[in-house]
């Protein structure tokens, strides 16, 4: 059955700030241009999580009277709290003596897929072609038959087909959507931005993107516990001193409490379970208290591209561009990547404004780069590009060293440090010790099963696998050989599991993959790098409400 094919000026994958930005920037601009965007999730909003805090710079520019189209940034920061935690207490960090980065003075305590709901509208209203429930499967290409390429556009996934590769009564083909220029803004670690980096060599010259994984709860609260518009952040206690990582909490709206823990995926142990973590931190004597009498109403993981200006990869490539987080355009020392992801999508839009105007397509946007280069955004992020680096080195003498960085050389050192893949820190199982997790009470810490439940995860379940192995048998081989299959641990949602025959032999990896919640951290931590993620069929995978 052959696919239809729709044509547009502009194409757009991925329905976060960045692309609702562009979508929204190109509009503007010439409300004549037709743009189309799709986005994997079954709604504008479904697959966004974030802490999260709101630097509202990028989106004045956009939207400059957000506030009178009632945008939901309803919760200004109004204290501050910074804590070093300890296994049994811990000590808060005065504001003076903090970064300019940790603080959050002006900004606000919102929901990301709240506020992607809202641009959603917004570039609607404008005559954006909004499709959710397509996931860009595929990408097309304009072959010259030199050798030489650029992208023509995406085709979403087929629908129906089933586990073993074969049509179902169901089946449906993907739809191709050619564009002159296809924006890619499909989140940290987008499946087709991994593609591209290869295909057109976008890494030459960069260091390799290092990553954290971030897991939320949404919570309500007893109002006595509710402090509106408080921010906390910790260091220290349940990680040691030299592993990456730490907690946020939020205050906002009708009682309720955004806490959530990263973990820098360059961790050593492999018996180390961010999952697990996060679980034991609520149980601390300076957390617990706010969240007894609560109710845990949400909860996800995703991702987090934390490594920063040396990091990123060429922007361009013939036909189209990488935006926000799928470029890795996130200042990991503020917590913080929506500002910036709304703020690529409209230098992108900008640089496709002048190539249509001038009659190109298909080339390379050059005007992007350059506007970006030129943009605070760059500012920003080169002031910031030594932290992970930095903190890579240990709690105590990062926190030193980075202090010194950016109050009193003010982010301006004559050098940049340099990173190294997180895959390749892993040390092997024998070399580390186990980490004995005490089991959830139900009350302040839960397992996988119930909190993945939490997430409205959905997937079809005669469906291929989209998780793929490169090679089926390094799993045991090697995985569990040689770091006791670290996916078991670092996967927030129960998807891999080592199972055995009923004599405790024959181990096999067993994949649940109806459970992923999209985050992508076994596509980046797996030491081998033999998970690769691809999309499922589009519209699955978790509905996060306000997250």
């Amino acid at each position: 059955m052959e696919r239809e094919a729709m044509e547009f000026d502009v194409l757009i994958v991925g329905g976060g700030p960045a692309g609702l930005a562009a979508a929204i920037r190109l509009k503007q601009l010439d409300a004549g241009i037709s743009v189309c965007l799709i986005e994997k999730g079954a709604e504008i909003g479904a697959h966004i999580l974030s802490g999260a805090i709101m630097d509202p710079r990028a989106l004045n520019e956009l939207i400059p009277d957000w506030q009178a189209q009632d945008a939901p940034l309803d919760t200004p920061v109004s204290e501050e709290r910074f804590l070093i935690l300890t296994e049994n207490g811990g000590w808060r960090v005065p504001n003076l003596l903090l970064p300019g980065c940790f603080l959050n003075h002006g900004n606000y305590i919102i929901s990301l897929g709240n506020l992607c709901r809202w641009l959603g509208q917004q570039a609607e209203s404008l005559g954006v072609e909004i499709y959710p429930g397509f996931a860009g499967a595929e990408i097309l290409y304009h072959e010259d038959g030199s050798g030489s390429c650029s992208v023509k556009g995406v085709a979403t996934g087929d629908m129906g087909v089933g586990r073993d590769g074969q049509h179902t009564p169901a089946y449906q083909p993907g739809m191709e959507l050619h564009a002159k220029y296809t924006l890619f803004a499909e989140g940290c670690r987008g499946h087709l931005g991994k593609q591209l980096e290869q295909k057109f060599k976008l890494r030459n010259g960069a260091d390799p993107q290092v990553y954290g994984i971030g897991i939320k709860e949404l919570w309500e609260i007893p109002a006595e516990q509710h402090v509106q518009g408080m921010v906390m952040h910790s260091a220290g206690w349940p990680l040691d001193a030299d592993t990456y990582g730490g907690s946020f909490c939020y205050h906002y709206g009708d009682k309720l409490a955004a806490i959530g823990y990263v973990v820098g995926l360059g961790y050593t142990n492999p018996y180390l379970s961010p999952f697990e973590e996060f679980q034991r931190y609520k149980t601390h004597p300076n957390i617990r208290p706010m969240l007894e009498g609560g109710k845990r109403i949400a909860y996800g993981a995703r991702a987090i591209a934390a490594g920063g200006l040396q990091a990123l990869p060429k922007l361009i490539f013939p036909g189209g561009a990488l935006l926000g987080d799928d470029a890795g355009l996130l200042n990991a020392s503020r917590i913080k990547g929506s500002h910036a992801a709304i703020k690529s999508g409209m230098l992108a839009a900008a640089a496709v404004h002048e190539a249509l105007g001038a009659a190109r397509s298909h080339d390379e946007l050059t005007g992007y780069p350059q506007k970006f280069r030129e943009s605070w955004l760059f500012e920003e992020l080169h002031q910031a590009r030594n932290f992970k680096p930095w903190m890579s080195k240990g709690l105590y003498l990062g926190s030193l060293m980075f202090g010194i960085d950016q109050t009193l050389l003010r982010g301006k050192a004559p050098w940049t440090l340099r990173l190294t893949a997180d895959h390749l820190k892993l040390k092997k199982a024998a070399e580390c010790s186990p980490i004995d997790y005490p089991k959830p009470d139900g009350i302040v810490s839960f397992d996988r099963l119930s909190s993945v439940f939490l997430s409205n995860t959905h997937h079809e379940e005669n469906q291929p696998c989209h998780l793929t192995l490169k090679d089926a048998e390094a799993a045991i081989k090697i995985n569990l050989a040689l770091y006791d299959a670290p996916e078991q641990r670092y996967c927030p949602a129960g998807v891999y599991e080592i199972l055995r025959d009923e004599t405790g032999q024959n181990p096999r990896l067993q994949i649940n993959a109806q459970n992923c919640v999209h985050c992508k951290t076994c596509d980046i931590k797996d030491p081998t790098q033999n998970i690769d993620w691809v999309v499922p069929q589009g519209g699955e995978g978790p509905v996060y409400p306000g997250m």
